[in-house]
């Protein structure tokens, strides 16, 4: 009876902070507070965890710019791949060349895809961000957008404190919660941190060790395929069906029939032929083209972002001695706003293309709907989002330019 009742107030009190769009955050830290304890944590330990605690603004200012998602493809890529990086990552599979050789007999994840995850999250280590994760994280369940994601990382943080992983004072890291030098959230802490050096801890923090084999094993667990390369640039022949991109997934034998052959020209072996990809065109069909596997996948199991899991890619095969993108990436003139992506589903709707609720984000049920119209209106059906097919919808929806003016700008998901 007694846990009964503790889930029935558990439940009316999320549900009344729910309607309750205008909450103060002290008030939702009170709320929050007595729903921990109702959860079982020590009460010592909640308040100690939380007093003091106020709204961090220089979050919520990160929330609406994040690189991978207000940058240009072309612009996320040139810093990922920057000279200063690239020398990082050598250096660091040349120094832990030892360490990096015992985690991929464990695991089967290579150095160069470690070291790329590894110098795109903290700089090898030395950019891990100062940032209070529980400040952090309550900034961000408080302003409601994401805040069942962000409450269920809180409760993961007071698990870390009260099983002894860390300590207040050590929980640092990225605005939006990650946390040491390959930028773990606390629920990805708890469920795959690994203790590699053998000290009693798993410090992602302060030990590379730890902190590279729970990348390693997080990877593992999530599918990664030994042997396979998570994809490759691909020339494509006039008139190919760019409607096939993103949803279609095919052997590389069967996209090799259509037409595609890879960038540097060589063979694809027998064993790559069967394998299944998916084509992905990141700055549409005037840009490069990839066909990637299983393995790219992955890279978004551990940061839902084309950007990102591309960045790692290229990364990674640079620091293995590949190449750098062969073809340009296209002018221009910007990444849409999130009000300019609402109008463009809205606009999308209104012609009788089904993109779900206009939400600002790009998402795939977007991208499908917009291949969808460029199909029915003789256009190059690559899914791809700029002003051009942003202006095309808004004529020929009779939206003006005021439907896309109003509001503040936002991010774009990949």
């Amino acid at each position: 009876m007694r846990f009964f009742l503790t889930f029935v107030c558990l439940i009316f009190s999320t549900a009344v902070y729910a309607e309750n769009q205008e909450t103060s955050f002290s008030d939702w830290r009170t709320d929050f507070e007595a729903r921990a304890i109702a959860r079982g944590f020590a009460a010592d330990l909640v308040t100690r965890t939380f007093e003091g605690l106020t709204s961090d603004p220089a979050v919520l200012e990160r929330d609406g710019h994040q690189p991978e998602f207000t940058l240009t493809m072309a612009d996320y890529l040139e810093g990922v791949l920057s000279g200063a990086r690239i020398r990082g990552g050598r250096d660091a599979i040349n120094t832990n060349a030892a360490l990096f050789d015992e985690i991929a007999a464990h695991y089967h994840v290579p150095a160069q895809v470690l070291s790329a995850v590894w110098g795109l999250e903290s700089a090898y280590g030395h950019i891990q961000g100062n940032f209070d994760v529980v400040r952090s994280l309550a900034t961000l369940a408080h302003d409601g957008r994401r805040q069942s994601w962000a409450e269920g990382e809180l409760f993961a943080v007071l698990r870390i404190l009260s099983e002894g992983h860390a300590n207040r004072d050590e929980m640092k890291g990225a605005w939006a919660g990650a946390m040491g030098q390959t930028q773990f959230l606390p629920t990805s802490y708890l469920d795959y941190a690994v203790d590699w050096d053998g000290d009693g801890r798993k410090d992602i923090w302060a030990s590379r060790a730890d902190a590279l084999a729970s990348t390693a094993y997080y990877l593992a667990r999530h599918g990664w395929r030994a042997g396979e390369d998570w994809g490759v640039e691909v020339e494509l022949p006039k008139g190919f069906a760019y409607e096939l991109a993103e949803d279609t997934v095919l052997s590389i034998g069967s996209w090799s029939v259509r037409g595609a052959v890879r960038a540097d020209h060589a063979i694809w072996t027998m064993a790559e032929q069967s394998r299944p990809a998916w084509l992905i065109l990141p700055a549409g069909h005037k840009g490069p083209a990839f066909l990637v596997s299983k393995n790219f996948h992955v890279f978004k199991r551990y940061n839902n972002s084309t950007a990102y899991a591309l960045g790692v890619g290229l990364l990674s095969d640079v620091l293995a001695g590949g190449a750098m993108v062969r073809t340009p990436w296209p002018s221009s003139t910007g990444v849409l706003s999130r009000t300019e992506i609402k109008a463009l589903q809205s606009a999308l709707g209104r012609a009788g293309f089904d993109a779900g609720k206009p939400d600002g984000i790009s998402g795939p049920n977007t991208r499908r709907a917009l291949r969808a119209f460029q199909v029915a209106n003789d256009l190059v059906a690559d899914g791809f989002l700029d002003r051009a097919v942003l202006d095309r919808l808004m004529a020929l929806t009779n939206l003006t330019d005021a439907s896309v003016t109003d509001g503040e700008a936002g991010e774009q998901s990949h």
